[in-house]
């Protein structure tokens, strides 16, 4: 594994902290990620995606979602369960888990729902009229020169 000193980065950029901090995850990201609960990331449309979260056994109550800090958050704490059960074989896990996603910038979620044992969560990115492309008219020589003048006339 190599390491790469991102120190450099932060001293000669002004702005930049999310991309660094995003190569900083990239590199570590061969640290065991925790693989529990399973889930999918879909894209369901140009600026639209789903994250559906396989959570077998939670109930709504027990599931959380939150955006925090640039990233969502999803976890589940299982109630405490009735005495008196005895499982010959456990085989539907139901622990509790803390699960995040890192969101991009202009990312929001627009909603939840539990189906089926399944979390589905929306998000969809708006880009801000500022960032958008836009046509800028190409004025002809003396149109502009005749508008510089009028401007100085008044």
């Amino acid at each position: 594994m190599r390491n790469f000193d991102l120190a450099p980065l932060y001293r000669a950029t002004v702005g930049f902290d999310r991309i660094a901090d995003l190569v900083d995850r990239a590199l570590t990201a061969d640290v065991a990620q925790p693989t529990y609960p399973p889930y999918n990331i879909e894209k369901t449309d140009d600026d639209a995606y789903r994250i559906s979260v396989a959570v077998a056994g939670f109930s709504p109550d027990e599931l959380s979602v939150e955006v925090k800090e640039g990233a969502l958050h999803v976890t589940a704490r299982r109630a405490p369960e009735a005495e008196g059960k005895t499982y010959l074989h456990r085989g539907i896990a139901t622990r509790a888990f803390e699960r995040r996603f890192a969101l991009a910038d202009h990312v929001r979620v627009t909603g939840a729902e539990h189906a089926h044992g399944m979390l589905h969560i929306d998000l969809i990115r708006e880009t801000p009229e500022a960032l958008k492309p836009r046509r800028i008219e190409i004025g002809r020589g003396s149109d502009v020169q005749a508008k510089a003048l009028e401007s100085t006339a008044v």
